[in-house]
């Protein structure tokens, strides 16, 4: 005999879409004024209440990067709420995951497709990829020598979507709709960075009208630009949705 069992009458899902934006911009205006404060550090031992952003989303980033991280999050979370919320998009910031970054942005349409996005930026430079040794290696200029990128995102990308289907709990799926549910891992390249224009030709594929650099190491990921995220997005959901009919 099969028991179903009921969903938890007090289950949360973890803060997402406008409640989690609401957090990050406090979150980076609250890092914003101790940076500029002149007893920032005192500011920060010495009692002060922490907004509740800044507990939850600021402090899973090296205190140098905060800020920046925080304004690229709350500038990708807006425009994706503005383009996507009438499809049911849930936008989860700032996962923690053991041993390793968090996740940037988990984007769900629930029992349609997700989307699994690291946002990156490694200042006025660009990417290749190493097929011989399966890497992302950096080169800052013309001149320089290439440089191997640690950790890898690639590799954190497939930790990701491992974590993803080991906690499917917190989000409220089930082990079919994490199996059953088409996911993306993109890696989103800030600018300046950008993806070397010249890589090989069958590196790169072909989705609605994108042409995307699809990179295999542990499963594919894709490698777009931050102005691409939304496109991206749509054409992901526009797959799905012509692999069900």
């Amino acid at each position: 005999m099969t028991i179903v069992q009921d969903p938890v009458a007090d289950f949360q899902l973890p803060p997402h879409n406008e409640a989690a934006l609401e957090q990050i911009r406090e979150a980076k205006d609250y890092e914003s004024a101790l940076a500029l404060a002149a007893g920032g550090a005192a500011l920060v031992s010495g009692g002060m209440i922490h907004p509740l952003g800044w507990v939850l989303f600021a402090m899973a980033y090296k205190p140098l990067y905060r800020v920046e991280k925080l304004a690229r999050l709350e500038k990708l979370m807006t425009v994706l709420l503005t383009e996507f919320k009438t499809q049911g998009v849930q936008v989860f910031p700032v996962l923690k995951v053991e041993d390793n970054h968090p996740i940037d942005l988990l984007v769900r349409f629930p029992k349609k497709a997700h989307l699994i996005i690291s946002i990156r930026s490694r200042g006025d430079s660009e990417v290749i990829y190493n097929e011989k040794r399966e890497i992302l290696q950096v080169r800052k200029n013309s001149k320089s020598g290439l440089t191997t990128w640690k950790p890898c995102p690639l590799v954190e990308l497939s930790d990701y979507e491992r974590w993803l289907t080991k906690n499917r709990a917190l989000f409220g799926m089930s082990s079919r709709e994490v199996q059953k549910t088409p996911t993306a891992k993109v890696l989103v390249l800030w600018s300046p960075t950008k993806a070397a224009p010249d890589h090989n030709p069958h590196l790169y594929s072909e989705m609605g009208s994108m042409r995307l650099l699809a990179l295999r190491r542990k499963g594919t990921a894709f490698v777009i630009q931050q102005e691409e995220v939304t496109d991206l997005v749509r054409a992901w959901l526009a797959k799905y949705e012509e692999n069900k009919e």
